[in-house]
C-alpha cells in the first residue's frame, strides 16, 4: 500500500462541511489553529477557496509557487491546484469556499468567475492580495463575519445572503488586485484564455485535441491560437505542453512519487524521453527541480 504522501488526495466541499450541512455548495468560518478538519497537507480541492489571514506567518505553497505569509493578506485558490499551507500557531482569519455552481446560480454570464484576476491567472501564478488600507481590512472582516452569523442561522434565504456575501468578497478583492498593464485592456481575449486554462486543467488527462478545446469554447482552432499567441507570446499547444509541465512540477513538489512513477502516472512511455522534455523546458533535471524547490 502506497504511503499517502505519494498521491496528491483530491477533496470536495463536504470533506470541510459539518455532517448536517454536506449537501450544501459553500462553507465560510473561522480559520486558526483550532479548526477541525482531517484532511491531508499537500492536497488539491474541487472547489474555489477565499482565505482571509489578519495575523500569524508561515508559508503558503500553491503548485510550485511557495508564498510568505505576510497579514492581513488574502489567497486564493481555482479548483485542480495543488497547495500545502505551513502555519504558526498564532494563525488567525477565515476561509470561505465554495462550488462555482453555487456561485454562478442565476447569473447570466457563466464566465464572471474566472472574470476575476486571481482565479486561473494568464501567468499560472497565485501572489496574495495584500491589504494595506484599514477600511478594506474590516470591510472584509465584517463581511466574512457577517457570512459567519447568517451560516448559523436556518432561514430558507441563507444561500442568496451568502452568495450576496460571497460576491461583496470578490468583487472588493477584485478592484484592489493588481493587474499587469499588459492585461489592462485585453478583456475579451484575456476571458477566452482563462476559459482555455481552466478547460485544459479540467482535462488534462484526456489528451484532448485542440480542435476539442476550440469546440467546447465556441471558437475556431485559428482564432484560439491566435488569441492564446497574443495574450501568452504562447501557442496553444505550448500551453497544454505548459499544464502537463506544470502537473509534474506539482507532483515533483507534492509527493514522495519518483521520476519513474509520475512519468508512468502521466502515461509516458520512456523515462529518458520524460526527463529529456523536462530538462529542455526548465534547464534542469526532475531530481534537481524538486531539490531546488524544497529547499
Amino acid at each position: 500500500m502506497k504511503n499517502p504522501a505519494e498521491q496528491i488526495p483530491v477533496y470536495s466541499l463536504d470533506n470541510f462541511s459539518s455532517p448536517e450541512r454536506k449537501s450544501q455548495q459553500f462553507q465560510v468560518e473561522v480559520f486558526d489553529a483550532n479548526r477541525h478538519f482531517s484532511v491531508k497537507y499537500p492536497h488539491r480541492h474541487d472547489f474555489f477557496e477565499v482565505l482571509y489571514l489578519l495575523k500569524g506567518s508561515g508559508y503558503h505553497v500553491i503548485d510550485a509557487n511557495k508564498y510568505e505569509i505576510k497579514p492581513p493578506c488574502i489567497f486564493f485558490m481555482s479548483p485542480g491546484q495543488a497547495h500545502k499551507l505551513e502555519l504558526s500557531n498564532d494563525i488567525e482569519g477565515y476561509i470561505f469556499i465554495f462550488t462555482a455552481d453555487f456561485y454562478l446560480l442565476n447569473r447570466s454570464n457563466q464566465n464572471s468567475l474566472i472574470e476575476f484576476p486571481f482565479f486561473y491567472t494568464i501567468h499560472q501564478d497565485n501572489p496574495p492580495l495584500l491589504l494595506e488600507n484599514e477600511s478594506d481590512i474590516r470591510f472584509l472582516e465584517t463581511l466574512f463575519r457577517q457570512g459567519i452569523a447568517e451560516i448559523s442561522h436556518t432561514s430558507e434565504s441563507i444561500p442568496e445572503m451568502l452568495r450576496s456575501i460571497l460576491d461583496l468578497i470578490l468583487t472588493t478583492c477584485s478592484a484592489r488586485y493588481p493587474i499587469s498593464e499588459n492585461l489592462l485592456n485585453k478583456g475579451k481575449g484575456q476571458m477566452l484564455v482563462k476559459r482555455f486554462f481552466h478547460l485544459v486543467e479540467e482535462n488534462n488527462q484526456k489528451n484532448l485535441s485542440l480542435s476539442d478545446y476550440a469546440k467546447m469554447i465556441g471558437i475556431t482552432p485559428n482564432h484560439l491560437t491566435q488569441t492564446v499567441k497574443l495574450l501568452t507570446g504562447k501557442t496553444s499547444s505550448q500551453i497544454v505542453k505548459a499544464k502537463q509541465l506544470l502537473e509534474i512540477k506539482r507532483l515533483l513538489v507534492h509527493t514522495n512519487l519518483n521520476v519513474s512513477e509520475i512519468a508512468n502516472q502521466l502515461n509516458f512511455e520512456d523515462q529518458s524521453y520524460f526527463t529529456k522534455s523536462f530538462k529542455r523546458e526548465t534547464g534542469i533535471t526532475p531530481l534537481q527541480y524538486r531539490s531546488k524547490a524544497l529547499k
